[in-house]
């Protein structure tokens, strides 16, 4: 009797578990969305400029989604440009078509057309984007993608008064498009930006800003969610708020183990979610962004873009009373790499997690810049790089082409013979010095198409090593349609002896872009569970145009559920 008693008792309990999953899927909803692509007249720093935007809006529309919806986003290109939109972070399941990246996993939607971009939300709570992915629209085309818990579940931290999207982003006095032609042209670095931003405005210290500069409320004694992005497209930033103390609790939509820190610095595509208490005096405070620069004599955006954090109980409201400046924070020095390394390091998963152990596939991948040699058939005017060179980048002195008549995953699927081979490295072709004096005969890389092939279900490390070719950086590496775990990070060259005591097998955070140290090295390690071609690249966007890019090759597994879906009727052509 008492095990029949028992047995009820289990029977119940997973009867309403079962309730409760399928009242989940019930709640989930279909969200509809339509983007329009144009030209819109924008003004800042005292000129207008024809900027590509969404919906006439910049920064773009706002998607509020929960864990389970699925998003149906028509993207209808009114611009002069080649177009796509890639949902930076999302784990799309089986949906690598709508993935995103030109030429990895779609055609580009070209001027006149459109594409419907289908996908589920699974698993993933917390901040994420949506950005251009062609070219430099990326530089205005851009929003918060934010992820809510399931209907009737809550936050694992004391629920927020209020919540805002802070995404910082970077402003060219010109067209970022014609800015990178150039540079493509000339073979040198691009023109810097003219400003940083936050949510679309460069803030008071620059020219003809100081009326549009963006007003964040907050009252005595609440506690508010700052949901930060950094939207820039070549600058890591620094970020704090005057005499008020942040607290960490989530970054790429995965929850974070709670930490408390004065700074934070987000590599361009990575977001990090804060509490902020409304614990100061009433008055008006300072945000503010600027530029980590690792890369020694490089030219860079020195300028601070700023916001206003206002006690709505402030004797005197930004409206009525212009005598009331600010209160301004300090920022660490440009080259706080000592900062960065504090604040990267204290990211903890919430709890034990699950990570891969047994390895399949153990990579390793160096990162950097390089030269080429000027081609006899181009003039000096093309070769404005280094000593008459042009400047390429590289991983695993292989830099990245993209194809131009399919995309890669087209090409993959239906088996289209010419377009790529799978012969990327697992390894670095030689073994050199990689933070030391590196020889000039390894600055020049080779082109190529080239895929890293992985079984379904294979567990992958990765360690991502920087290099002093032409100059170290804080490289930040996204890898499309997959979270990792970042279990070590450190500084020289990697050494397998020493440095696996450092690795972090426990509690490490899950990303999807991880910031690889200046002169140093990351690794990462994750499951190749969701098939398709997937990039990975440096998401500073020079980087990516000079060819700092690899793509994975995932194989379908066994069945359905493993198996990339096929193509949408409406995916572009080439």
């Amino acid at each position: 009797m008492k095990t029949f008693k028992n047995f009820s008792i289990i029977f119940v309990g997973l009867f309403l578990l079962s309730c409760s999953a399928l009242l989940s899927l019930a709640n989930a909803e279909v969200q509809q969305h339509q983007f329009v692509i144009q030209a819109t007249p924008v003004k800042r720093l005292c000129n207008t400029h024809n900027t590509i935007t969404v919906n006439g809006m910049f920064p773009g529309p706002t998607l509020e989604v929960r864990n389970g919806d699925t998003l149906e986003v028509k993207v209808v290109n009114k611009a002069i440009y080649n177009v796509t939109i890639h949902w930076h972070g999302v784990r799309q399941m089986r949906t690598g078509w709508a993935d995103g990246p030109e030429f990895v996993t779609q055609c580009p939607i070209r001027p006149g057309g459109s594409y419907t971009y289908r996908f589920t939300i699974q698993g993933q709570e917390g901040t994420l984007w949506w950005h251009a992915h062609s070219s430099w629209l990326r530089a205005t085309v851009y929003g918060a993608l934010i992820i809510r818990p399931r209907e009737g579940e809550t936050y694992p931290f004391p629920q927020p008064k209020r919540e805002t999207p802070i995404i910082l982003g970077e402003w060219w006095d010109a067209n970022p498009i014609d800015v990178v032609r150039e540079a493509t042209r000339t073979g040198a670095t691009p023109n810097i930006s003219d400003a940083y931003t936050i949510n679309g405005q460069p803030g008071d210290l620059y020219k003809c800003s100081s009326n549009d500069t963006t007003i964040v409320p907050i009252d005595s004694g609440e506690t508010n969610l700052l949901r930060v992005i950094n939207a820039a497209l070549n600058q890591p930033l620094f970020f704090t708020v005057a005499n008020h103390k942040l607290t960490v609790v989530g970054a790429d939509a995965s929850y974070t183990k709670p930490f408390t820190t004065s700074v934070l610095m987000l590599g361009p595509g990575q977001t990090t979610d804060v509490l902020i208490r409304g614990d100061q005096p009433p008055a008006r405070y300072y945000m503010a962004a600027r530029a980590y620069q690792s890369a020694q004599n490089a030219p860079f955006d020195n300028t601070t873009t700023t916001a206003i954090l206002e006690y709505k109980s402030a004797p005197c409201p930004a409206k009525k009373c212009n005598a009331s400046k600010p209160i301004m924070p300090s920022l660490p020095a440009y080259n706080d790499t000592n900062t960065v390394t504090a604040f990267s390091q204290s990211f903890r998963s919430p709890r034990k997690v699950e990570v891969p152990t047994d390895i399949d596939e153990s990579l390793f991948f160096t990162v950097g810049l390089g030269l080429n040699n000027c081609p006899s058939n181009f003039p000096k005017s093309r070769c404005q790089g280094p000593n008459g060179t042009r400047f390429t980048a590289s991983i695993n002195n292989v830099s990245f082409v993209l194809p131009q008549n399919f995309s890669l995953l087209q090409a993959h699927q239906q088996g289209i013979p010419g377009v790529f081979t799978t012969d990327f490295p697992g390894n670095p072709p030689v073994i050199f010095d990689y933070t030391g004096n590196v020889s000039r005969s390894l600055f020049q890389p080779i082109t190529g198409t080239k895929l890293y092939k992985l079984k379904f279900g294979s567990r992958v490390q990765v360690v991502i090593q920087d290099t002093s070719i032409v100059t170290p950086e804080n490289h930040p590496i996204h890898l499309h349609g997959y979270d990792f775990y970042i279990i070590a990070e450190g500084f020289g060259n990697f050494n397998l002896k020493q440095d696996t005591s450092k690795f972090n097998l426990i509690d490490p955070p899950l990303r999807n872009t991880v910031a690889v140290p200046v002169n140093g090295w990351a690794v990462i390690r994750f499951v190749a569970d969701n098939p398709g071609v997937w990039l990975m690249h440096c998401h500073l966007d020079v980087h990516i145009t000079w060819g700092l890019a690899m793509a994975f090759m995932v194989e379908n597994g066994a069945g359905e559920l493993q198996t990339l879906q096929a193509p949408p009727p409406d995916l572009p052509i080439c």
